[in-house]
């Protein structure tokens, strides 16, 4: 049970530290929330925890329910384009970070090997995990940004934008949990243990994209001044000619 009360809380600042990062930063910081994301998340998968009835999961579904977040809300108020080039730039964080740290790990270290040991826990399950990780982000998040676009064309309004987000995300996360999970697990685990994690992850992260939902609301009511001073200039040049 503590797991579960404490998985409500860490949903809650995780969503909090997202709208906390998009009103301080703006559209910076939803590619800064991209970049950290995508890195954090892979560290958390690494760890397992359990919920009430037996329920085994890992971590990191939060941080990448607020990636889908991230791509949908760029899409919503900046365009296509701008969800694009926030996957490019996830997905060159997240290669960057792991031959990074693959290659840091080959150095001997001096003295108590304490900390590579601790660093080759946390990243020495790469580069399996990592190519699933890179090859699931790829695919899943050109994925959401395509049927973001295309599920706009029929529920276009401010007030489906529920429809459109969640439509896309539910779809291209159950991609990403099965490219991931064929990637990272497949052959390490018996069937019945793979569909288990398989449908558990999507599970979690089919709740957490409904729970996402309202943020996704609030974040896009916010106002920038650097964003409307273009609008008003464009505006006024047109009333002037």
């Amino acid at each position: 049970m503590f797991n579960l009360l404490w998985g409500i809380l860490f949903v809650i600042v995780n969503f909090g530290l997202f709208l906390l990062c998009y009103r301080l930063f703006g559209k910076k910081g939803l590619y800064a929330w991209v970049g950290v994301a995508t890195v954090i998340a892979n560290i958390q998968v690494a760890k397992t925890i359990a919920m009430p009835l037996d329920i085994v999961m890992t971590l990191g579904n939060t941080m990448y329910v607020t990636l889908y977040m991230t791509s949908d809300l760029l899409n919503e108020r900046y365009g296509r384009k701008e969800a694009r080039n926030a996957v490019w730039f996830g997905f060159f964080t997240l290669l960057m970070t792991t031959v990074i740290m693959q290659m840091a790990l080959v150095f001997k270290p001096q003295g108590d090997p304490i900390f590579q040991t601790s660093l080759e826990t946390i990243f020495g399950l790469m580069p399996r995990l990592a190519l699933g990780s890179l090859a699931a982000y790829f695919i899943s998040q050109f994925l959401d940004v395509r049927l973001y676009s295309w599920i706009r064309k029929y529920y276009s309004t401010s007030r489906q934008l529920w429809i459109r987000s969640n439509g896309s995300t539910m779809i291209s996360s159950f991609v990403d949990t099965l490219i991931f999970c064929t990637i990272a697990f497949a052959g390490r685990f018996d069937m019945q243990v793979w569909i288990e994690i398989l449908l558990t992850t999507y599970v979690v992260k089919f709740l957490l994209t409904g729970a996402g939902t309202p943020i996704l609301y609030i974040a896009r009511s916010f106002k920038f001044a650097e964003e409307e001073e273009p609008a008003l200039k464009d505006a006024d040049s047109r009333s002037i000619s």
